[in-house]
């Protein structure tokens, strides 16, 4: 009978070591993937939810998360048609949940879209702005021009719109500065 009862122990000890094999495996296993997430793979698994952005100098930026691109999120608020916000200079995102999108599972429009094309469409479009940059500064403008690295703008009043007498004063700025962009109106 003793023999029985040690046999019976040992296996239970094999058991309880090969079952916290198994979990502390699993709990490898679940931080190498959390590795592979981006940002905006979190960001995405929160689509349709209400985000809150952060930026540096007290830039913040509240909405509904629409789209999320490789180096931008789209948010709709309530209060403006549409804020485009740039996914780089970001100091810090509340309102993601727990969940995340598989990483590179984003659609091939949106993977390929980047934050200078979206400016680019912006720019067509002749839409009044406000950009506000990383440094905590604002721009009422008209996007002219696009380049590589950087945005042309022509600043003018907010209610007015880009006309050559209402101009007053034209500014490079590199795209890097730009936190956010919301249309107006």
């Amino acid at each position: 009978m003793r023999w029985e009862a040690l046999f019976s122990d040992l296996e239970a000890q094999a058991a309880a070591l090969d079952q916290a094999e198994v979990a502390a495996e699993v709990a490898e296993r679940a931080r190498a993937e959390l590795t592979g997430l981006a940002l905006v793979d979190r960001a995405r698994g929160a689509l349709g939810s209400a985000v809150h952005l952060r930026y540096p100098h007290g830039v913040t930026v509240s909405g509904r998360l629409a789209r999320v691109g490789p180096d931008w999120l789209l948010l709709d608020e309530l209060d403006r048609a549409e804020t485009l916000a740039a996914a780089v200079p970001l100091l810090g995102v509340r309102g993601l949940g727990r969940y995340a999108a598989v990483p590179a599972s984003t659609g091939v429009i949106e993977s390929r879209t980047r934050l200078r094309m979206l400016l680019r469409a912006i720019a067509r479009d002749r839409s009044a702005v406000r950009i506000y940059l990383v440094d905590g500064s604002v721009l009422d403008a008209t996007i002219d021009r696009v380049g590589g690295d950087f945005v042309e703008v022509a600043m003018h009043a907010t209610a007015e719109p880009r006309r050559w007498d209402a101009v007053r004063d034209v500014e490079v700025v590199p795209i890097s500065a730009i936190a956010v962009v919301r249309r107006s109106g």
